[in-house]
């Protein structure tokens, strides 16, 4: 019995032990985990297996690091991104990326991808690498505001396709690269958001596949070459636009015909400045030639200013006016209030001189920053000085929500304290 007595008694000490021994590692392993749970929040420390990343990256509900291994059009070696490819059957394609990918799904119908670009070289102008900094900056601060992806290029994507062509190569890229996204939208490097509350009413084009500044009359009745501004564009991204930028790069330098396009376009459109021909006149004459085929999907906007010219609008009336419009937000809510100033001040302003409307988009056509080379209608340094006027009256309406803004539009730095109330409180 003593025996029995001793063997049951040392089979608890035993027990006994095992138990503090798995009690002790628990707790090692537990103090392990708190340690890199302090000092390491974001890594993916798991009991089992000490996985780290298992657990998908989402960006705005996007699954990022999903991408099924069965193969898709990205898989086909015959599908080129090259300007002189023709794509085929892209809606379909879209389509079946959007099916396989469905996080990106929800929302995709107003998606847009930004697109920008410059020069691969640096800028003759002293003056206008800083140009195309902060305008660029300026573009960035608009995507961020409103939630949109933008690409900028500062390399050409075709030999030939150079100058004012280098945006087409560019936009069916981008196509390709952002099947999630509808649209595309091209802005000029010298273009600048000078509303950067203003969200484009995309419910309008939803039967349309190119949204540009423009005037039919202008087109049918005076043939201008300024019927539309081509710095500035939306295109869905849809087969059809795939086809329409396959048949306007024919007029462009890729073409073997490019040296006959633009006396042509002059034969039509007697006020075309240069005889080369160029991206803006080649979709007037589309439009102009073929009218039953482009025009019931092109959308000219003139019920506001897609793009317009450098006008110093001064909204601070509207604020001193409606105490909404100084309430102190974050900057993720700033489509809030310019929807409010948009129904509470703007109904029926379509901008320009006399309206209390500021041009959506600023385009400094002419100004030619990087060259140096501006239109000599302008005096002296007109362009750069008025370029930074703009940015910095764009960048004010940024920096009101990280409490500075800039007193003089003419200095870009430093910046001053806002006022808690401010206009109706001021310095």
């Amino acid at each position: 019995m003593g025996k029995h007595g001793g063997a049951k008694t040392r089979t608890a000490v035993c027990f006994s032990d095992g138990v503090i021994f798995f009690a002790g590692a628990f707790m090692s392993l537990i103090l392990v985990w708190s340690y890199f749970s302090i000092f390491s929040p974001s890594s993916n420390f798991t009991l089992i297996g000490f996985r780290r990343g298992t657990e998908p990256a989402k960006c705005s509900g996007f699954d990022m690091q999903f991408d099924p291994e069965d193969p898709g059009f990205y898989d086909d070696p015959d599908l080129s991104y090259s300007i002189e490819r023709p794509i085929t059957g892209w809606d379909e394609k879209r389509k079946q990326w959007l099916e396989s990918h469905p996080s990106f799904k929800p929302g995709s119908e107003n998606r847009i991808v930004m697109v920008t670009g410059s020069q691969p070289a640096p800028c003759k102008n002293p003056i206008g690498d800083h140009l195309l900094l902060r305008c660029f900056k300026n573009k960035v601060d608009y995507c961020r505001i409103h939630g949109h992806d933008i690409f900028y290029s500062n390399s050409l994507l075709h030999p030939k396709m150079n100058s004012y062509w280098t945006k087409l190569p560019a936009v069916k890229a981008a196509m390709l690269a952002h099947p999630e996204a509808e649209w595309i939208w091209w802005v000029d490097s010298d273009a600048i958001f000078t509303d950067m509350e203003f969200t484009l009413p995309l419910h309008r084009y939803r039967y349309h596949n190119l949204v540009v500044h423009g005037w039919p009359s202008i087109i049918y009745d005076r043939q201008s070459w300024t019927a539309v501004n081509a710095g500035v564009f939306l295109i869905r991204n849809c087969q059809w636009s795939m086809e329409l930028i396959d048949t306007w790069k024919g007029m462009g330098p890729v073409s073997p015909d490019y040296a006959k396009w633009g006396p042509i376009q002059r034969s039509i459109f007697k006020d075309k400045l240069f005889p080369e021909s160029d991206d803006q006149t080649a979709l007037i004459y589309l439009l102009y030639k073929h009218k039953e085929v482009y025009y019931p999907k092109i959308y000219l906007e003139a019920e506001y200013y897609f793009q317009g010219y450098w006008i110093g609008v001064r909204y601070l009336e509207m604020e001193r006016e409606d105490a909404t419009l100084r309430r102190r937000h974050a900057e993720k809510v700033s489509e809030r209030y310019g929807a409010f100033r948009e129904e509470r001040f703007l109904k029926g302003e379509f901008g320009g001189r006399g309206s209390r409307r500021r041009a959506f988009v600023t385009h400094f056509t002419g100004c030619q920053p990087c060259s140096g080379d501006h239109n000599p209608s302008y005096d002296g340094d007109t362009c750069w000085n008025e370029m930074i006027r703009a940015l910095n009256f764009a960048d004010n309406q940024v920096m009101r929500a990280y409490g500075y803004v800039h007193t003089d539009l003419s200095k870009t730095s430093p910046l001053q304290p806002l006022p808690f109330d401010y206009p109706d409180e001021t310095w």
